[in-house]
């Protein structure tokens, strides 16, 4: 995110003419009617003093009591002054009744806690069929365990996963790095900051924009490190980042954390976005160790070898050919990497190809690689807004406020902006960081959350008027862990293959819907669904009519038709 990145100053690409073809949806902002009311500190909302009131804070979809429905997570942060006791913000957690509302349970569920909040991931640690989730903060974490009866207890710090309490941790991921089915967690921090020896804005060149004063950094500020946690079995966790590898790296300001096997060896990789310095891309060397490839991947820099600001990242298989590939927002100035799989987990960057290099004026956060109008294509969702607040006081084109971006997936790799036909919620100006992707009113097509800095959250239905099929699959692991975070699945239904992954962060630190969403065109079933679990194993399930929630538990080879309730 910080300053000197967007000194290249990249130009937007010209635009290809318009496809002509119909774009059958529109985005509507229901938060308000929907019951999502709760506001997004972060520091002061007029000027920013220092880098930490500008990352903002991720969101999650998650079914937290398995009936069924998406509920919603909202991180919130906090003010560098403090609040009067008993008004400090809290996270807030919000159970779908369904019919499209939300009701607010935090206090209930015992997740209200205060603090400067950043990102959060989910896994279900126990293996006992409800996810849990942590929350990364500046300052202890939080690892809140679900006790299957609507309530949570934050176990960070009797499991051993809180952190020093000195660090500005930012993404985490749940993984299954050793194939024992128990989830382990891997934590990045942001930086070591302190504002006792942070310069304040305008000091030095790390704490100017264009000739205007802003807050310093990251560059200038410490680093921050990568943090990895064995689940031991019993409740607890062990610090393996030296011996594994990770604490080898250093000199990076680490944001998202993405964990699946992108070079189809059965064994998860990870890679982390990273801010002003090179992102990180870290292999299983399938014995407890990583290796950070990043340079040697080609998912490090840009495709003219530059370090890039990168906040969020959205694994997918864009062109179906059957491999993980990686698009990451960067902040403004510059263009959004797509990283193409050419096999074995080495990449190229085709975002010329691709037709994405057009809009390099936002500063991109949370994004999405995720089939918008179930035609079998993934699409691409990103929410923007840039980091200074000041910027509205002076007559440059850059805003605070940004609108989000939508790209339609035309095939042969490539895509068009469709922003401006895809209805007033995406023309809608805010300042953007999390975003999460769910059909949270189960109607067969995706819908967007989104965090807004100094506002309420932005609830994004999908209003899609199309003949298109689809199926969603959920997995259940039995060897492997519960909630299979790792598994890689393709789904096949007549010519039309696809592959999606189970993830337990995205975006921009954030996490989405855990049953893996197929857009099917005009095909009426699914012929046959491969599953690569976390265990390394593959299993084939058969097919089943479009239309439906399919359930695959590891080891059973049956496809379950679930009913979806509204």
């Amino acid at each position: 995110m910080g300053q000197g990145i967007a000194t290249h100053n990249t130009p937007a690409i010209p635009r290809e003419a318009a496809s002509g073809r119909p774009w059958p949806l529109s985005f509507i902002d229901v938060a308000a009617q929907a019951g999502l009311q709760m506001h997004f500190t972060s520091g002061n909302e007029q000027s920013k003093k220092y880098i930490i009131e500008a990352n903002g804070s991720g969101v999650a979809f998650l079914d937290y009591d398995r009936d069924g429905r998406q509920d919603v997570f909202l991180v919130n942060g906090s003010r560098l002054e403090g609040f009067p006791p008993g008004d400090a913000p809290t996270n807030y957690l919000y159970r779908n009744d369904g019919n499209g509302h939300f009701r607010d349970v935090t206090k209930e569920a015992g997740v209200g806690r205060s603090g400067w909040g950043n990102g959060v991931c989910v896994g279900d640690v126990n293996n006992d069929g409800f996810d849990d989730f942590y929350v990364t903060y500046w300052g202890h974490n939080a690892y809140f365990q679900n006790d299957g009866h609507g309530k949570f207890v934050d176990l960070a710090e009797k499991s051993g996963v809180a952190g020093t309490g000195k660090e500005w941790s930012s993404g985490c991921t749940f993984l299954d790095y050793d194939r024992d089915g128990r989830l382990d967690l891997l934590v990045t921090s942001y930086q070591q900051f302190d504002p006792a020896t942070t310069p304040p804005p305008g000091k030095t060149s790390n704490c100017e924009w264009k000739g205007m004063p802003v807050f310093c950094g990251p560059r200038g500020l410490p680093f921050g490190k990568v943090t990895l946690y064995h689940n031991r079995g019993d409740g607890t966790f062990e610090d393996v980042s030296v011996k594994s590898g990770v604490r080898a790296m250093d000199g990076f300001y680490a944001f998202t954390a993405v964990a699946a096997d992108f070079n189809g060896d059965g064994w998860t990789d990870v890679y982390i976005a990273c801010d002003s310095t090179p992102s990180i891309y870290l292999r299983n060397n399938k014995n407890g160790t990583f290796s950070e490839i990043g340079t040697e991947a080609g998912v490090a820099f840009n495709e003219n070898g530059f370090e890039q600001g990168g906040m969020g990242i959205a694994p997918g298989d864009y062109d179906n050919d059957g491999q993980l590939d990686i698009l990451k927002t960067n902040f403004a100035g510059d263009h959004p990497n797509v990283y193409h799989n050419t096999g074995a987990g080495i990449f190229e960057d085709n975002v010329l190809r691709a037709r994405l290099a057009v809009n390099p004026q936002y500063v991109g956060w949370g994004i999405g690689l995720v089939d918008l109008d179930n035609d079998g294509w993934k699409d691409v969702f990103q929410v923007n807004g840039h980091v200074y607040p000041e910027l509205d006081a002076h007559s440059g084109i850059e805003r605070y406020r940004n609108p989000r971006l939508v790209y339609r997936n035309l095939g042969r790799g490539i895509f068009e902006d469709v922003s401006a036909i895809s209805g007033p919620a995406v023309q809608e100006k805010k300042s953007s960081r999390g975003a999460a992707f769910a059909d949270f009113d189960n109607d067969g097509d995706l819908d967007v959350l989104i965090m807004n800095m100094g506002d309420t959250p932005s609830l994004l239905r999908n209003d899609l008027k199309s003949m298109n099929h689809w199926v969603k699959v959920e997995l259940r692991g039995t060897v492997s862990n519960r909630g299979a975070i790792g598994a890689t699945v393709r789904v096949e239904a007549a010519d039309l293959k696809q592959t999606a992954v189970v993830l337990s962060q995205s975006s921009y630190i954030s996490h989405s819907d855990s049953r893996l969403h197929f857009g099917l065109g005009s095909e009426t079933s699914v012929t046959k669904i491969t599953v690569r679990w976390p265990n390394g194993e593959t299993e084939v399930f058969p097919g089943a009519p479009a239309g439906n929630l399919l359930e695959l538990t590891e080891g059973n080879g049956k496809t379950r038709i679930v009913p979806m309730p509204k």
